[in-house]
């Protein structure tokens, strides 16, 4: 086998392997439809484990759109709507849990405040449009009181809470979200950056409240020390 096609064979293995540790009748619930309980917009991000992150292990849970940034919109011309691979399982498998989910050092964050900071798109043009989305939401929260240039965290962990926030509200408001469906904003951390449970995902905004106060009262009880934040 040519060395261009190296990696081939380690996909090809892996998905046999996948097979092979399947329990009998493992598909059964979902041959003809899909329910699942949330829609989880990450980070598309290879060091942001979608289904593992939050411990599922059968088919049919999690709806899992991805894009750079974790982004819940498109743009239709002139206006922004929220993107259709959120609002497909919610208008059409019965969802009823929306979470928006970033990552500590984020490549598309950090892309877009560089932007915002006068350096060029990193290109090419495909990366460059969702880049673009985000400069907007990095220049409003450079103007607002909530980051601290000489915060130890840094600029761009801050602005990665800053963008989930943003992308939540963006949920929240919208009318193409019904109201009996709850909104969770996370920041996935792998870098220890909230604390040192590396791969936690800290809860920083339920339904656009963002006080961790409020939310370490919100969450069950022993799930506290999950809803730190960097902004508030």
């Amino acid at each position: 086998m040519g060395s261009e096609y190296e990696f081939l064979e380690a996909l090809l293995a892996g998905n046999r392997r996948h097979v092979e540790s399947l329990p009998e009748g493992y598909f059964d619930d979902v041959q003809t439809g899909q329910h699942p309980d949330v829609v989880a917009v990450s980070c598309s991000d290879s060091r942001v484990p979608q289904e593992h992150m939050w411990g599922f292990d059968h088919p049919g849970a999690v709806f899992t759109p991805s894009n750079i940034g974790n982004q819940v919109w498109d743009e239709d011309g002139d206006e922004r709507i929220v993107d259709g691979g959120l609002l497909y399982p919610i208008h059409h498998a019965d969802t009823t849990v929306a979470v928006v989910a970033g990552h500590t050092g984020c490549g598309a964050i950090t892309a877009a405040y560089h932007v915002a900071t006068g350096e060029e798109f990193p290109g090419p043009r495909g990366v460059d449009t969702w880049v673009d989305m985000l400069v907007p939401v990095v220049e409003e929260a450079l103007e607002s009181d909530l980051i601290d240039a000489d915060a130890e965290v840094g600029i761009v962990n801050q602005l990665v809470e800053y963008n989930v926030d943003y992308q939540t509200q963006f949920l929240c408001e919208s009318d193409e979200i019904p109201e009996d469906v709850d909104v969770y904003g996370f920041v996935y951390d792998f870098q220890g950056i909230y604390g040192n449970e590396h791969g936690r995902a800290y809860l920083v905004n339920i339904n656009g409240e963002t006080d961790p106060d409020v939310l370490a009262d919100i969450v069950p009880d022993g799930y506290e020390t999950a809803t730190e934040s960097l902004l508030y």
